[in-house]
């Protein structure tokens, strides 16, 4: 029998678990297919302040009741919002998988939202902006985002802005949680030494009352690029140049992260090697392929010196550059390696094997076998790779920065640099 099964209750919810039967804990959680691009500009952020908000009582347990019988047993409780999904999960030794179970299906389904509470939390997470405000590759992150999927909900911050979350009001909150939080785009995600008809037995409990139905549906994304700046007394310049990337569903999807992981995934890389070894410009420099249900960005991050970054973009377009029409069969062949090397050292962590199950599912609809993904992965090729990186190239440029920006060449100039 497969160590990987999924069952779909009557309500619509999937239950999935992988199971290891050599380990000793269990890692659980629902993730719900709703996120930052599910937000529109009235309520930016409601996602992550909901997140927030669940873990300050349901109509069971307070707060201090929430974390004291997660962590009577020695579990851990988190949550996490991203731009497309929102996930609760629990990690706990084996035997205690029905009380993570039991405390995540409340917290998911029975939230009080209490108004005091949330004007204390409210403060919380303005805090939480404000020290994201104070931090510039945090900073450049975010306006990368926002350039390059302007005036959308997939390009606005996940956190919202200062005043709106100071404003938002409970019904918000409530509203959103109501539409969005529904069994048909719900993952129960479990991995570690479990049964599955035991899990599937305790979801049937712990989740027959998830409202059902279709979500509201999402605004398609449509990347733009552009230029952001910010000019700031800093010690470093935070830069990232992007492209138009490749979606989940994308064909390519693989290749360009084996473009990625070769040009700058690690220390053998070339962006590492030219740019850092050879030369000593930056301290960091990394590519980052961001993927998404209907789009994608392909991102070059450095940081550097005022009078380095003169120096520094003119290479990394050559190099990126070079991808396009100099790539060896060995340095893809390195790639791949890397590359499956990730995925499998990540099977030995419950947390890890729970999450990608989840998004999976979210994503693709079904599991992916590790043996599919490998195959993918080891038929990417010279040619693919360079196919990939034209790609990249023919796409309008997404250049954003923050720091001493003096020396640093304008859009038009970069964009040339870029230009096939």
């Amino acid at each position: 029998m497969s160590a990987v099964r999924v069952t779909t209750l009557a309500n619509g919810l999937r239950v999935a678990s992988n199971r290891m039967p050599t380990v000793e804990t269990v890692s659980l959680g629902v993730w719900i297919e709703a996120g930052g691009r599910d937000e529109d500009a009235a309520n930016c952020g409601v996602s992550h302040l909901l997140e927030h908000m669940v873990f300050k009582g349901t109509e069971r347990r307070d707060a201090r009741a929430i974390a004291e019988e997660i962590e009577s047993v020695g579990g851990h409780l988190n949550a996490h919002t991203s731009r497309e999904y929102t996930a609760y999960y629990a990690k706990v030794l084996k035997e205690d998988i029905a009380l993570a179970v039991d405390i995540v299906a409340d917290i998911v389904q029975n939230a009080v939202i209490d108004p005091e509470e949330l004007d204390r939390e409210r403060t919380v997470v303005v805090q939480e902006i404000m020290q994201t405000l104070d931090t510039p590759d945090d900073i450049v992150f975010d306006r990368f985002q926002e350039t390059a999927f302007p005036d959308q909900p997939i390009g606005r911050s996940i956190l919202g802005p200062p005043d709106l979350i100071r404003g938002l009001p409970r019904d918000a909150l409530v509203g959103y949680m109501q539409d969005h939080y529904r069994a048909a785009r719900m993952v129960l995600a479990a991995s570690g030494n479990l049964e599955h008809d035991t899990l599937v037995a305790l979801a049937e409990r712990a989740f027959a009352d998830l409202p059902t139905g279709d979500m509201p549906k999402r605004e398609p994304a449509r990347y733009t690029g552009g230029d952001w700046r910010d000019d700031r007394d800093l010690e470093q310049v935070h830069i990232i140049l992007g492209l138009e990337g490749m979606a989940y569903h994308d064909l390519d999807f693989y290749a360009q992260s084996v473009l990625s992981t070769f040009l700058g995934g690690g220390m053998s890389s070339r962006l590492f090697q030219e740019i850092r070894e050879k030369r000593g410009l930056v301290y960091s420099i990394y590519t980052f392929p961001t993927s998404f249900a209907d789009a994608g960005i392909f991102g070059i991050y450095a940081g550097t010196g005022a009078t380095e970054v003169a120096e520094l973009i003119p290479l990394v377009c050559e190099e990126m550059h070079k991808v396009s029409s100099q790539v060896g069969e060995e340095e893809v062949a390195r790639a791949r390696t890397q590359l499956k090397a990730s995925i499998l050292m990540s099977l030995e962590s419950t947390s890890a094997r729970c999450e990608q199950l989840a998004r999976q599912l979210i994503v693709f609809g079904r599991p992916l076998t590790v043996s599919e993904i490998v195959s993918k992965i080891e038929s990417i090729d010279v040619d693919a790779v360079q196919r990939v990186a034209s790609k990249l190239l023919a796409s309008t440029p997404t250049v954003t920065a923050i720091g001493p920006i003096s020396h640093m060449e304008d859009y038009n100039s970069v964009a040339a640099r870029l230009a096939l």
